[in-house]
């Protein structure tokens, strides 16, 4: 399978979030401080997005046997990463966005135990990644607390 194949699935995952970006709904909502400016997102996910690519790809040109679970949870935190904008943005519902956002931020840990015995540099390409879903995951959960 192509990287290309790669980056149209994630491509797709980022498409479904950019239907539900932020309005003035999320221009109303009290935010912390420590909020980046919203400049900001675009830069780090185009980035971000083409690791998660690199990173599945990689994985399966390993072709080997123990593929298969890395696999899964990539396609896993992928759903999870396109459903967490619908539930934010769309429903308005930062409490069910952070338990996606929790189970995604698992998600990414699980992919780089897995894929880390079968392409190091996978597991690599996820460090980012975990860590940015860190920050959004406190930054979700504050916003929930503070509306």
């Amino acid at each position: 399978m192509s990287l290309i194949i790669f980056i149209a699935m994630v491509a797709g995952a980022a498409l479904i979030g950019t239907q539900f970006g932020p309005g003035p709904w999320y221009l109303a909502l009290n935010k912390p401080s420590w909020t980046p400016p919203n400049w900001l997102f675009g830069p780090v996910w185009t980035v971000l997005y083409l690791a998660i690519a690199v990173a599945g790809w990689s994985v399966w040109r390993a072709k080997a046997l123990s593929v298969t679970k890395p696999m899964m949870l990539w396609l896993l935190q992928l759903v999870l990463n396109g459903l967490w904008s619908w539930l934010f943005f769309g429903l308005q519902r930062p409490d069910l966005a952070f338990i996606d956002i929790a189970a995604l931020l698992i998600a990414i840990g699980c992919f780089i135990v897995s894929a880390n015995k079968v392409s190091a540099l996978a597991a690599w390409l996820f460090v980012p990644y975990a860590l940015w879903v860190g920050f959004a995951s406190a930054l979700n959960l504050a916003i929930w607390q503070m509306n």
